[in-house]
């Protein structure tokens, strides 16, 4: 679609945080304040426009891979308004880069819209599924996505005027869920020329990214054997699941020796078809996580001897597909400093009185304590974390390719879960569409920083050379072509 841009309004018609819920100074903005009141307008006013593709893409649903309607949609709305969009880069076809603008400095911003297996939700305060529907949007890629693009569209109008000088790039990163999408797009070169990359997260309060991430690697192993009569001649055959179960059992066993930190977890995907018949096929698909990436290589490493001793106790056969595998997140104060205090201008979510009732049943749903509703409203001060979080996010590979900064915004309700059903629910509504707007004034107003400030670039990328040391970047994945098919 064509978004119209209509002139700018005074920032406090916008200001969405609740009146004194918002703490910490506001302090003087890096760049042209006007500049940024005007681009905090210029986004707030086509919140109907961003709406309507957040929630098409709500409603596509799409798998990693499988994005195909919703990929097309932001590459669409790119186009109409003047970039120009490459697209099936990185041999993917619902990847794609859009670039405006030319010379330094490249700015990158990254866009995901892959949903869920299994967690499809009407949006509403308690679970309800949608018929002929199973994926789901339980980490909110579909806000993911449109608030990227709507940052970047408002950076491609200041350079067009002028106001900014530079590039903007928004990459079009598929299968972040599991399938390292932003993996093959840095093994390609996608971000050898590139400044500076910026990214969001949904999520249940407003802050800035100084948390790593889990680095990661997966499988899918696959056990072969023998059918036969499961009761008339069982010693004929050879159960393949029993190749399964036995190396479940091993690496069960594992967890006991291996650093605290790990985590490890892995479904059945294919455990035979009927009682009577001795399955000659089995399939377990695992993720073995750590801070480091060095111990995560390690683990795998143990875990795949497990898989082997399995076999050669069921007399079973045994291979295995490498899925995905991801770097941790190298953080960058020097960038985190900046987005923090753009992201007290813009401040949190305020929620209207039906909001705040919709997020109180969702709450009530819950079986741990949480925070107020209104809560949604602050700003969490900037703060470093010394663990490494829960999860794993393919923007680590980014990160050890170009200094990065990336923020939550509070799209689900205070103490809400990812990769939930009621964060499916809260994305379809306009509680994750506020929080989307959040996300995406933040980034281009920390963009604005970028284009105006050439000492806070140089400063990054010092720290960036600094944090990453002499280390040589490998994919965790090594040189497999994209796992297109992962979700099958």
């Amino acid at each position: 679609m064509k978004l119209t841009f209509s002139p700018a309004v005074l920032v406090s018609l916008f200001c969405s945080a609740a009146p004194g819920l918002c703490p910490g100074t506001i302090y003087a903005q890096p760049g042209d304040t006007t500049l940024k009141t005007r681009t905090i307008g210029d986004i707030q006013s086509r919140y109907d426009d961003y709406k309507k593709i957040a929630l098409q893409i709500w409603d596509y649903a799409e798998v990693g891979y499988k994005e195909v309607r919703s990929s097309a949609l932001l590459q669409k709305t790119l186009a109409d308004n003047g970039f120009t969009v490459k697209a099936g880069v990185a041999d993917i076809p619902t990847a794609f880069v859009a670039s405006y603008g030319s010379g330094s400095p490249v700015i990158g911003i990254l866009a995901e819209f892959d949903a869920l297996p299994g967690l499809a939700q009407q949006a509403v305060p308690e679970k309800a599924g949608i018929d002929g529907k199973n994926a789901g949007h339980g980490c909110g890629h579909h806000l993911f996505g449109t608030a990227s693009v709507a940052a970047g569209i408002e950076l491609r109008r200041l350079i067009a005027e002028k106001k900014l000088s530079g590039t903007i790039r928004v990459y079009g990163c598929p299968a972040e869920e599991g399938g390292s999408g932003k993996v093959y797009m840095v093994r390609a070169g996608l971000f050898s020329d590139v400044d500076v990359v910026i990214h969001w997260h949904p999520g249940s309060d407003n802050a800035v990214t100084l948390t790593s991430a889990l680095a990661n690697k997966s499988a899918k192993f696959r056990y072969r054997g023998l059918a036969a009569h499961a009761a008339a001649a069982p010693d004929k055959g050879r159960s393949a699941l029993d190749g399964v179960e036995a190396m479940d059992y091993m690496v069960n066993m594992m967890r006991e020796h291996i650093p605290q930190e790990t985590r490890i977890h892995y479904v059945i995907t294919n455990g035979g078809k009927a009682p009577n018949v001795v399955p000659d096929f089995a399939e377990v698909y695992y993720y073995v996580r750590h801070p480091k990436k060095e111990e995560v290589v390690r683990i795998f490493d143990w875990v795949v001897k497990a898989a082997e001793g399995a076999a050669l106790g069921t007399q079973t056969s045994v291979d295995y597909e490498i899925i995905g595998g991801t770097h941790d997140l190298l953080l960058n104060g020097t960038l985190a400093e900046d987005m923090q205090q753009n992201l007290l201008r813009v401040g949190g979510v305020a929620y209207t009185p039906a909001e705040v009732q919709f997020g109180r049943r969702i709450q009530a749903t819950f079986t741990y304590a949480v925070p107020e509703v209104r809560t949604a409203g602050m700003v969490q001060p900037l703060k470093a974390e010394q663990d490494a979080g829960g999860g794993s996010t393919d923007v680590g590979d980014v990160s050890y390719a170009v200094p990065t900064v990336g923020l939550r915004a509070a799209t689900w309700v205070p103490g809400t879960p990812a990769h939930s059903w009621q964060a499916t629910a809260c994305g379809g509504t306009d509680i994750g569409i506020k929080g989307m707007m959040v996300a995406a004034k933040t980034m281009a107003l920390t963009a604005i920083d970028l284009y105006t400030d050439a000492g806070l670039v140089a400063r990054a990328k010092e720290e960036f050379r600094k944090a990453r040391g002499d280390y040589q970047y490998k994919a965790l994945l090594g040189d497999r072509k994209p796992a297109l098919n992962y979700r099958d």
